[in-house]
């Protein structure tokens, strides 16, 4: 672990951006325990789970891996809603992305534990319903896209990558932005792959908003998060986010800099495929 830990992953790529301020302090020489990420989260100012209890990262020990199949109140995500405890493991790259954005967008991340807990003190804690199923979908892979021109987003919908990507690469660049925020995506993004797929929410964006500093973006972006995660009617299973190849988004990738690493379309989906059960689109 010691010869992958270098906080020069925060420059090494613009998907790292959002997590650039909490992690700028983080120590260039020995893994952050749980009492730096406290230092960290205390100088981000108030950061609080949905119950509004300051958010502590604590260890988590094997005991209380092994106890969270025995004890309702020591799961991962009772003990973050109920005493605002976040549990991290040592030397882990997963956790820690989770700890950063925490820091990072702090009232969507409270908000995404507040409805897993909702959903599993009402009884459902038995096979992950769909809901759960699309809140941990974009808790790990998820991504923000935000644009000024509804065409834009539009692309998104209809998987048009390379007219989105390519050839209104400059509009992109002007009227859209991406925010990574699922902390399994950042840990790929440390090693990047052909077939990396965020999971994508689609907000609408002001020209005003796209001339902001980035500090400013996020915090803007983390409200308007945690109010369309809390709105039961804008997300119920994961088919609800829209799959997002990440290496194609404009800086993001050294390779899309050509034409021609848009035609792939293995990675680069035409479409979705069809659920079980569910005939393929007939093609016109």
């Amino acid at each position: 672990m010691a010869d992958l830990w270098n906080t020069g992953w925060l420059t090494a790529s613009e998907m790292f951006a959002p997590l650039r301020a909490a992690g700028a302090n983080l120590p260039e020489i020995g893994w952050p325990d749980p009492s730096v990420l406290n230092a960290l989260a205390e100088a981000r100012g108030r950061i609080v789970n949905a119950r509004g209890q300051q958010l502590r990262f604590v260890v988590q020990k094997p005991v209380e891996q092994a106890r969270k199949a025995e004890s309702f109140e020591a799961g991962f995500e009772a003990r973050a809603y109920l005493k605002g405890e976040v549990q991290v493991r040592p030397l882990d790259w997963h956790d820690l992305f989770n700890a950063l954005v925490w820091m990072t967008f702090p009232t969507a991340k409270a908000v995404i534990n507040a409805r897993h807990h909702e959903s599993m003190a009402a009884g459902e804690a038995g096979q992950r319903p769909a809901l759960r199923d699309a809140l941990t979908l974009f808790d790990e892979e998820g991504v923000v896209v935000l644009s000024s021109d509804r065409e834009l987003l539009d692309l998104v919908r209809n998987f048009q990558w390379k007219e989105l990507f390519w050839i209104r690469r400059e509009e992109v660049r002007e009227n859209m932005r991406f925010f990574l925020f699922g902390h399994a995506l950042y840990q790929k993004a440390l090693k990047p792959f052909i077939g990396m797929t965020g999971k994508a929410i689609l907000l609408e964006a002001s020209t005003e908003f796209l001339q902001r500093p980035l500090r400013s973006q996020v915090t803007d972006v983390d409200r308007q998060l945690a109010l369309y995660l809390w709105d039961a009617s804008r997300i119920g299973k994961g088919r609800d986010l829209a799959p997002l190849p990440v290496l194609g988004v404009p800086g993001w990738w050294k390779d899309n800099e050509a034409q021609a690493f848009y035609d792939n379309i293995g990675y680069f989906r035409p479409g979705r495929r069809p659920e079980p059960g569910q005939a393929a689109p007939s093609s016109m």
